[in-house]
């Protein structure tokens, strides 16, 4: 039964058309022309039906004068005629319409939304700052006038809430393998934005263009901390692949050298020179060589 009455409570923009404004200028102009001259008339000794005639052709061509309006491209005019809805006029020009309509303006054209940046709690907890652009136009008038109270205002509000409730979605960065992540997939996360937020606005007759994060960051009370982890992962990163490089060149030097029979090497000197190697390889410092004056085993 609830599913029944929103369904029914739902509304849907019913195009129409509005007549032509000039023909019912010149209609106007006529009667204010002829409002002069019964009053003039009147004044001149014509008798009260004349100035009775000069009164009721200026309330005609004032009543007339609020039937006229002009639309822009990408502008429509939602016709309210004593509550009940009429109908949408989308056609740029100069019209004429039912002067006890009311008419209310709305642009069709896109709009953007630069959003403030808000503080919230990713995936694992840890406080960000996240913000989003988002660019939205109005499709379907009815719905964001009657369905909601401020379409402009719906939109501000569902899209803080929308950007909210994909951050707690998703990790900061270093998630799991194959993990989608705020930093590293931007495109997915935006697709993720952009399908909540027209999840959200379809109510009130918006249809979502496209939904970007413009801002990212750790919060700053934890921003030195995670940039501390951050470089600590580097460098952890960068001498596991020194020391990689290191063994595959040992490798290489100990294979070379018995291939090609340059010295014979037992255990003990091997291990000595993988040593050496090792500490001229990974070492941040440079090396200082020292001569050797002696053998290994004295």
């Amino acid at each position: 039964m609830d599913s029944h009455l929103s369904a029914s409570s739902q509304n849907s923009e019913r195009k129409v058309s509005a007549s032509n404004g000039w023909l019912m200028l010149f209609i106007n102009v006529v009667l204010y022309v002829l409002t002069v001259i019964l009053l003039i008339a009147a004044i001149r000794g014509g008798g009260p039906l004349l100035l009775i005639l000069a009164v009721i052709s200026l309330l005609a061509g004032i009543t007339i004068s609020s039937g006229f309006f002009t639309l822009q491209p990408n502008e429509a005019a939602v016709l309210i005629l004593f509550g009940a809805y009429q109908g949408t006029v989308r056609e740029s020009g100069f019209f004429f319409t039912n002067p006890f309509n009311k008419k209310l303006k709305i642009s069709l054209r896109a709009r953007n939304l630069n959003g403030e940046k808000l503080k919230v709690n990713e995936k694992r907890g840890n406080p960000i700052e996240i913000a989003a652009v988002v660019v939205w136009q109005v499709k379907d008038t009815a719905q964001a006038v009657f369905d909601v109270d401020s379409y402009e205002n719906y939109v501000k509000i569902q899209s803080e809430s929308a950007v909210r409730h994909v951050a707690s979605n998703y990790a900061y960065d270093d998630g799991e393998p194959n993990e989608i992540t705020l930093r590293g997939g931007a495109g997915d996360v935006s697709a993720a934005l952009t399908r909540e937020l027209q999840e959200r606005l379809a109510k009130a007759g918006v249809h979502v263009e496209e939904a970007r994060l413009t801002h990212l960051a750790y919060a700053p009370e934890i921003a030195q901390a995670m940039l501390r982890r951050q470089q600590a992962e580097a460098v952890i990163a960068a001498r596991q692949k020194i020391v990689h490089g290191a063994v595959s060149m040992v490798e290489m030097a100990l294979n070379e050298l018995s291939s090609k029979k340059v010295v014979v090497l037992d255990e003990e000197r091997k291990a000595a020179m993988v040593s050496n190697l090792l500490v001229v390889l990974c070492g941040e410092s440079e090396a200082h060589p020292v001569i050797n004056t002696g053998t290994l085993y004295n």
